[in-house]
């Protein structure tokens, strides 16, 4: 099956590169995880099928786990395209594809909208964190406005009122943002306090 050898080829491809990058012989990895030069030598050249039981100890000598050595390549869609709030001045590029194991969730934002042009504070269970690439952000806690400028970093509570926006022209942050976060800043759903 085409499917098989391709997943084959690239495990070979991955003890390989691993082997190389950590600057080892096969020699330094046969002896770590006890296989023979020769034995390591044909299952990275594809003159001998790859067993479990030497599959296991490869990874281990390797520093990785046997699941991230068989997992199957996922290149269909490699670039990260940006989604677009052009209501609310936002441009997004999510950079975690999966939510974190805490249900985290990070994000580039360029921002060109104003504080008052970005929408309505929102109030939301969690904590928002960001730090500013460049330009400057304005953050509205409650009655407060705090400019943030680029190499800073913001940390709130977002139990508290709270909107942000570009301040004297376009903003880009990184923000780190729980589940209720990525629902309030990253998409239109209306949350309390709306």
């Amino acid at each position: 099956m085409k499917q098989d050898g391709d997943l084959d080829a690239l495990v070979r491809m991955r003890i390989r590169g691993l082997r190389t990058a950590l600057g080892w012989s096969l020699d330094e990895l046969a002896s770590r995880c006890y296989l023979s030069p020769s034995t390591l030598s044909r299952i990275e050249t594809g003159h001998r099928r790859i067993a479990l039981d030497q599959l296991a100890p490869i990874a281990r000598a390797l520093g990785t786990t046997l699941d991230q050595l068989v997992e199957p390549a996922d290149d269909g869609d490699v670039v990260i395209r940006p989604l677009r709030d052009e209501a609310r001045g936002r441009t997004m590029w999510l950079l975690s594809r999966e939510s974190g194991p805490t249900g985290m969730t990070v994000a580039k934002l360029r921002l060109t909208a104003t504080l008052a042009a970005s929408g309505p504070q929102r109030v939301h269970p969690g904590w928002d964190w960001f730090t500013v690439l460049s330009g400057t952000v304005a953050l509205s806690l409650g009655e407060r406005t705090i400019l943030v400028h680029a190499g800073e970093a913001a940390e709130f509570s977002t139990m508290i009122p709270h909107a942000f926006g570009a301040h004297d022209g376009p903003a880009e942050i990184i923000g780190i943002l729980d589940h209720e976060g990525r629902r309030s800043h990253l998409s239109a759903e209306p949350l309390l306090g709306e």
